[in-house]
């Protein structure tokens, strides 16, 4: 006779909250730092190889490669949202992570400007699945209550990476040349966020499940269609309509930023370390200052934010186009990076309130949708008035657009925290 089994151990309880899950999260932190630091590489050294080295002389051709990144992770995100609804968050992280693996090696060994753009596809395919899963992972773990600390954390690891990429890779640009040595530190991040992924990181739908079990039996629904949460999130539910508009004139700036801000001071002769750290100097301030605007957002609420920062948005870029020198541009990106802050982190947490967690995955690929088609809107847009009127006046109708989401925001989006906290 065999000797009788040790019996199960008992599943281990899915408890929500920070506290609870700190170490997952913590590790999830670090992973969305690699994700952030992949892209982070390309926001010094790309345009200026598209105009050094490739030769582009138009804004449009030069600021490509930000639209077809923006296109393809802005369709990936609706796609990661509803696939990791159904599979389980870890294996679209997964799937990411093995598509960023050929990127760095694509842009060191490009041969032309069409390799560049077909790369930019391809990263923005990864960074939809691993940014969104991210995202998504850390509004289960903690739960409803400090959902917008936990956003502000996520975005902070994130854009910090990418301003500490770009400073480093304009660096080893400066010392080594545009080609080779930034693309070597791409490689890294893609094994070490690939690594952490695969032997550390575990599935969290179980917690939104039990969010979802919580939730009281007036509000519980069941999961909605893609179809039905994209109706809804154009302009039948105002607070989704107004976080999916806001998002995307978001980044619709972000993509102009992107492509146009290297070529404006190179265009002024700055020295390449100085272009790195005006580049770099945005997404820093972004990524820091949403350690406390997420969880401010927790305690004053989300609309007041999202209308100041997207104020404050517009008239950092309107400054950004009407002055020149290092200082004044300093100030001006220190400006776009805080008020982006406020409105980044704020956005995913009042999608979050306003999504039941039953439909939750779906609708933050939606709002992912909309906010980063606007970096390939911007992209085009931007580069074709570059083209016809100059950086300065592009910038300055992003300006204008921005501050025209910022009143529609004010106008018509409601307070989301209260649907999660009455009280507060």
């Amino acid at each position: 006779m065999g000797t009788p089994s040790a019996p199960r151990a008992a599943p281990r309880p899915i408890v929500l909250g920070l506290a609870a899950n700190r170490g997952q999260f913590g590790l999830l932190v670090a992973v969305n730092a690699f994700v952030g630091a992949v892209v982070g590489l390309e926001r010094t050294v790309v345009p200026l190889l598209a105009e050094r080295e490739f030769h582009l002389a138009s804004s449009g051709l030069v600021l490509s490669f930000v639209a077809a990144f923006g296109a393809a992770k802005a369709l990936t995100n609706l796609l990661a949202g509803g696939l990791s609804d159904r599979l389980g968050r870890r294996p679209v992280l997964l799937i990411g992570w093995a598509l960023a693996a050929p990127v760095p090696v694509a842009l060191l060994l490009a041969p032309s400007w069409g390799w560049v753009v077909a790369a930019n596809v391809l990263l923005g395919v990864s960074q939809g699945l691993t940014w969104s899963t991210t995202v998504l992972m850390k509004i289960d773990l903690v739960g409803p209550e400090r959902r917008g600390f936990a956003m502000g954390l996520n975005e902070a690891a994130g854009y910090l990476a990418v301003a500490a990429s770009a400073f480093a890779s304009g660096a080893l640009a400066e010392a080594f040349g545009l080609r080779a040595a930034p693309f070597y530190l791409g490689v890294a991040f893609v094994a070490l966020g690939l690594g952490l992924s695969v032997l550390f990181v575990r599935e969290t739908l179980g917690h939104a499940h039990e969010e979802g079990r919580r939730t009281a039996p007036a509000s519980r629904e069941p999961a909605l269609t893609l179809r039905q949460v994209l109706s809804r999130g154009v302009w039948r539910d105002p607070a989704l309509a107004s976080a999916n508009q806001a998002g995307m004139v978001n980044n619709l700036n972000d993509g102009v930023a992107w492509g146009l801000f290297p070529l404006l001071f190179a265009a002024a002769r700055l020295p390449l370390p100085q272009i790195a750290a005006l580049v770099a100097l945005y997404p820093a301030v972004w990524g820091l200052a949403q350690l406390l605007t997420g969880s401010l957002s927790d305690h004053w609420g989300r609309k007041g934010l999202l209308v100041a920062g997207m104020v404050l948005q517009a008239a950092a870029l309107l400054e950004i186009a009407l002055v020149r020198g290092f200082v004044l541009w300093m100030a001006g990106t220190v400006a776009l990076g805080l008020g982006t802050a406020m409105v980044y982190p704020t956005l995913l947490a009042a999608v979050g309130d306003a999504a039941h967690p039953a439909w939750r995955g779906a609708a933050v690929g939606a709002y992912r949708l909309w906010r980063d088609g606007g970096l390939a809107v911007g992209a085009v847009a931007g580069g074709v008035l570059a083209d016809l009127l100059g950086t300065p006046a592009a910038l300055a109708a992003v300006a204008a657009l921005t501050l025209g989401s910022g009143l529609l925001t004010a106008w018509r989006m409601p307070e989301t925290l209260a649907r999660r906290h009455p009280g507060g």
